[in-house]
């Protein structure tokens, strides 16, 4: 009724005949409006709606009401051939990453119809919510629904065709302050061409792309982490240079690896190059760099020509998101500290999953939060970087495992994941030292003074983060199954 009175024509659908009686009297009743109701199911919604539609909305988590994936897929694939070639779903789904992750309590009262109902669960696992509405008369109703994840949604959605997807928590589109009751997700079926699209940025890693394409980014970066290698350390004692750090972290990653002449390495997020010189130059091993900002990748190519590695490393301005390279064409997938810069994270794992070969290596780092931790309390850090969330050890061993990725043994680490938190809270401190030895000694003069206050204000929250344990971060080593 409310589309109505706002000008759109309508046509409403439901399963059940007596919910669209209802409805239709509630229209007669409320505005002397005549409904259009048609009495279907989504999985067949062709068959028994007729047309193309500008929009599609499925609200009232209605969604998690089908309880078999192929029911999923396939009501998503009706709902995507009904829309106009430019249309958009909207649809809508509890917070069950919340319920599932961090419990409930029975004083936590989850209202959704209208504040005289309410509604909490009464069971979770990872197949079954039952929940129980509560009504001013005392009367107790259950109803029991999917528990669909946030991402497997988004993940379905994408599967299906849809070309770009948003997240909102209970209608706002930063959601990071608390944990929202409801997800609202609007898929576009339009296409769009990358030069379109900005060569297919997404909107967090395109955030990423203008913050390290800056001057003062480029000049900071270049001047404290020393030009070479841009990411977290591993020290033998916090007072080690960032260099030699950072250095030993890539040849602790490296290790193992049983690279050659022959084999094809792919660096996502590959920053100045400091790592794919290293790979190239001691294994001879060809490396394909994959970054967003330009800026590094122009430095990125010199330090190349410098160093006389140009016919081993191949430079592309990209996102890892969507990875220009063939299916089944590289034999490790290499990335430090860049995953985090993603809106969906999901989807880069499924890049890499699709560019490796059978039997290839995947090795990465990335700063996270710990399992299990309240993203109020990192909040300061997801404002600085511009981020909703953050990735955690569990989530990224959850997913690969999903995709068919095994755990890598190295060096008696087991679980495909080395944990080393306090490497995070001793770079950073380290960083935030150097920052201030250099801007004593005029880093002003290059680095504008307003970056150097937000970026000594930022690596106090990771350090804080870190002692806090509310962050980690470490080495996941994982191997592709070859069925």
């Amino acid at each position: 009724m409310r589309l109505l009175e706002a000008g759109f024509e309508t046509v409403s659908a439901d399963g059940s005949a007596d919910m669209l009686a209802m409805a239709f009297e509630n229209g007669m009743k409320h505005g002397d409006h005549i409904l259009r109701v048609v009495q279907a199911d989504w999985r067949w919604l062709n068959r028994d709606v007729h047309g193309e539609y500008d929009a599609i909305v499925c609200l009232g988590n209605s969604f998690t009401h089908l309880f078999s994936e192929r029911d999923r897929r396939k009501a998503l694939a009706e709902f995507y051939a009904m829309l106009k070639h430019d249309g958009i779903l909207i649809l809508d789904q509890r917070n069950y990453d919340a319920i599932l992750d961090r419990g409930y309590s029975s004083k936590h009262t989850y209202y959704y119809c209208g504040e005289d109902v309410a509604v909490e669960p009464e069971y979770v696992d990872e197949g079954l919510c039952r929940m129980r509405y509560r009504f001013p008369d005392d009367s107790v109703y259950h109803l029991n629904m999917f528990p669909l994840r946030k991402d497997y949604t988004r993940r379905l959605m994408s599967e299906v065709g849809f070309q770009r997807i948003e997240t909102y928590g209970d209608f706002q589109h930063t959601y990071r302050d608390e944990q929202p009751d409801f997800f609202v997700h609007v898929a576009e079926k339009e296409y769009r061409m990358e030069e379109e699209e900005e060569g297919s940025y997404g909107g967090a890693v395109n955030t990423a792309r203008s913050y390290y394409n800056s001057p003062d980014a480029d000049a900071f970066y270049s001047s404290v982490w020393g030009g070479e290698d841009i990411h977290v350390g591993i020290y033998a004692h916090p007072a080690e240079p960032i260099a030699d750090a950072s250095r030993r972290t890539v040849e602790r990653m490296a290790a193992g690896l049983g690279l050659t002449e022959r084999s094809r390495v792919l660096d996502l997020g590959s920053g100045f190059g400091g790592s794919a010189r290293y790979l190239a130059g001691t294994y001879g091993c060809t490396v394909q760099a994959l970054n967003l900002s330009e800026v590094e990748n122009e430095r990125h190519r010199q330090l190349n020509a410098q160093r006389g590695l140009t016919d081993r490393i191949e430079v592309v301005d990209g996102s890892f998101e969507a990875v220009p390279f063939a299916d089944s064409s590289v034999d490790v997938v290499w990335s430090q500290d860049a995953f985090l810069h993603s809106g969906n994270r999901i989807r880069v794992l499924e890049e890499i999953r699709r560019v490796l070969k059978p039997g290839g290596r995947l090795v990465f780092t990335d700063p996270m939060a710990a399992d299990g931790t309240d993203l109020k309390g990192i909040r300061p850090i997801l404002d600085r970087i511009h981020l909703d969330d953050m990735g955690s050890p569990g989530f990224y061993t959850r997913e690969l495992t999903r995709l068919g990725f095994v755990p890598t043994e190295h060096e008696g680490v087991a679980g495909g994941f080395e944990d080393l938190r306090e490497q995070l809270v001793t770079h950073y401190g380290r960083v935030l030292e150097e920052t201030e030895r250099q801007e004593a000694e005029g880093l002003a003069a290059k680095v504008s003074s307003d970056y150097l206050t937000q970026m000594k204000k930022g690596l106090g929250h990771w350090v804080d983060g870190g002692e806090q344990r509310r962050l980690t971060w470490g080495i996941f080593r994982f191997t592709l199954t070859k069925g």
